[in-house]
């Protein structure tokens, strides 16, 4: 069997929905934060997945989502030039990123990792963190992202909120089998249900926004 075959596991089924959980939260997330819209972000990131997984034909299970790092630069752009002119920088953005596949391909991943080397990714990454860390504080405090408007009581929200980061942290450590594998996804699915709990998920609301999503597609 060469390197390139591939074959399907029960189990990639799990990482592929852990990583459509934390993709989707990161896919509108970011649009909200940049005063993009979200329902652009979510079809270009349904196109591009399919495409991803036609020309990777399924090897990996992953959901393609928003990038945390164009942030910074998508609020400036948007607040200095408008939404026309970021999206112009975010098409060319991803052009670069077709001509960087191509070097890849032809050069192999080394190139990328002369140029980006771990002692210059880590910084980038760990700044992009602390960055978004405002946003997790407020929303684990029942607020919006931006810590505007109060939606949930503090102390139900924070029970679930430091609920779910440690479900995550101990599964991470302790998980054993298949539940190491998917530490986020056991996360969320306490939080999920710490929330039926305590009342923060509304059915009927989200009946609302489906049937007004279906409206919406039935006339355009």
């Amino acid at each position: 069997m060469s390197q390139t075959d591939y074959n399907f596991q029960v189990k990639d089924c799990f990482l592929g929905a852990q990583m459509l959980f934390v993709a989707f939260g990161a896919l509108v997330l970011v649009p909200l934060l940049t005063g993009l819209d979200p329902n652009v972000a979510l079809f270009t990131a349904g196109i591009g997945t399919l495409v991803f997984q036609i020309i990777t034909k399924g090897r990996i299970p992953i959901f393609l989502a928003s990038s945390f790092a164009f942030i910074a630069p998508i609020i400036y752009g948007v607040q200095t030039w408008g939404i026309p002119g970021t999206m112009c920088g975010l098409a060319a953005a991803g052009v670069v990123y077709i001509l960087l596949s191509f070097l890849v391909r032809i050069q192999g991943g080394d190139v990328i990792k002369k140029v980006l080397p771990p002692v210059v990714t880590g910084p980038v990454i760990m700044v992009i963190g602390l960055i978004l860390a405002p946003v997790a504080v407020y929303m684990t405090m029942g607020k919006t992202g931006d810590g505007a408007v109060v939606l949930f009581s503090q102390t139900k929200a924070m029970i679930v909120g430091l609920s779910a980061l440690g479900t995550t942290i101990l599964v991470s450590i302790l998980g054993r089998g298949l539940f190491k594998l998917i530490p986020i996804l056991c996360g969320i699915a306490v939080g999920y249900i710490l929330s039926l709990f305590f009342g923060f998920v509304d059915f009927i609301l989200i009946l609302i926004i489906n049937s007004i999503s279906s409206l919406s597609m039935i006339g355009s």
